[in-house]
């Protein structure tokens, strides 16, 4: 299913992996365990169940009911076991920043349109804002109009592409989109196939699991346990290295593991911290427990023959770092992300590679 692309407005999203068939049964067990959504009557319409995944827009929830939640300090670093092929040096490191123009962004330019794959579904990150006429909002959508300024004059020359967790990688080497913004760790196994940016943002990985659950983190207490996971994701390699003998469930999209915990079909879910704030700010059945077990980065994603758009990026970010408290970074953080993750004092500094 696609939808507008935004012509004019630049908020449009084609969607990618949409929900199936709704199932009257499903939705009425998912209506009773949302009641603290900010509003039923205003999901109800969006609810899709299927027997393979269950999708819900979090934008339906009202933002302004969000409630702050604390995110500790990782207890341990060494506690996470590092994906299997992350073994290259300083992942995070990025190529030098540059203005000129080069064959990527030349193309953008002819186009006239900067191609984004987003999410759509993340709340502070990438989501439809219902108090905007369902706009595309968040954080990363913030980023993707810098991008867009900077390249073509114009912050909403932008078609925005919803593209599944498993799907950020795909999309860019097949070249639906020129750049992916969604909340996507820099890493080694990833850099085989993608270019990254300078990182934007520091995450952790983190375990939500319902008030009262016999979790308590990224432990022994997950044992038999049926945790969720997006296909493609950071916390699918966690999984992978050390289990602590838990079930895994996985699915297309990580919004697909709230739902599912919500429904009672899974125990807890690993994801990154900065999107489980999020989502436990909308929903007061859920929360976060234990510590960030893992230290990640954020980066724009792009294709492996686009330096020239990778250099741009980098320039890009440094003008959207610079200023302090009075960043465009800065900004964009004190509106979107603070009520549901505060304490951060500054974006991650860049690093940079030559070659």
């Amino acid at each position: 299913m696609r939808a507008s692309e935004g012509e004019g407005h630049g908020d449009g999203a084609e969607r990618e992996g949409g929900p199936g068939a709704a199932v009257a049964v499903g939705v009425r067990r998912l209506t009773r365990r949302l009641r603290g959504w900010g509003g039923v009557s205003a999901m109800a319409a969006a609810c899709a169940v299927t027997a393979a995944a269950v999708l819900v827009p979090l934008a339906r929830a009202t933002p302004d009911t969000a409630r702050p939640v604390t995110v500790r300090e990782p207890a341990s670093m060494v506690a996470a076991p590092a994906a299997p092929a992350d073994t290259c040096q300083d992942p995070d490191a990025s190529l030098r920043p540059s203005g000129l123009d080069g064959a990527s962004i030349a193309r953008i330019k002819a186009a006239g349109k900067l191609v984004a794959g987003v999410d759509q579904n993340s709340f502070r990150w990438g989501y439809r804002n219902q108090s905007d006429g369902g706009r595309l909002d968040g954080f990363d959508i913030d980023l993707v109009k810098a991008i867009a300024q900077d390249i073509l004059g114009d912050p909403n020359a932008v078609i925005y592409r919803a593209v599944p967790t498993s799907q950020r990688i795909p999309a860019l080497q097949e070249g639906r989109v020129d750049i992916v913004v969604r909340t996507m760790t820099i890493n080694c196994k990833r850099l085989e196939d993608v270019a990254f940016s300078t990182a934007y943002f520091e995450a952790g990985q983190q375990v939500l699991a319902p008030k009262g659950s016999p979790i308590t983190g990224y432990d022994t207490s997950l044992k038999d346990k049926r945790i969720c996971f997006a296909a493609g994701s950071t916390a699918e390699a966690t999984l992978k290295a050390q289990s602590y003998n838990s079930v895994p469930v996985t699915v297309p999209n990580q919004l697909d593991c709230l739902v599912r915990l919500q429904l009672g079909e899974v125990d807890g879910i690993i994801t990154d911290n900065a999107l489980a704030a999020g989502q436990a700010a909308q929903d007061p059945s859920v929360q976060l427990v234990g510590s960030p077990f893992t230290r990640e980065f954020y980066g724009v994603a792009m294709n492996k023959d686009s330096a020239d758009l990778v250099r741009r990026v980098n320039k890009v970010l440094e003008n959207y770092r610079a200023g302090g408290n009075d960043s465009p970074w800065m900004k964009s953080y004190l509106k979107h992300l603070q009520p549901v993750l505060p304490g951060v004092a500054a974006p991650p500094p860049p690093k940079y590679r030559d070659g």
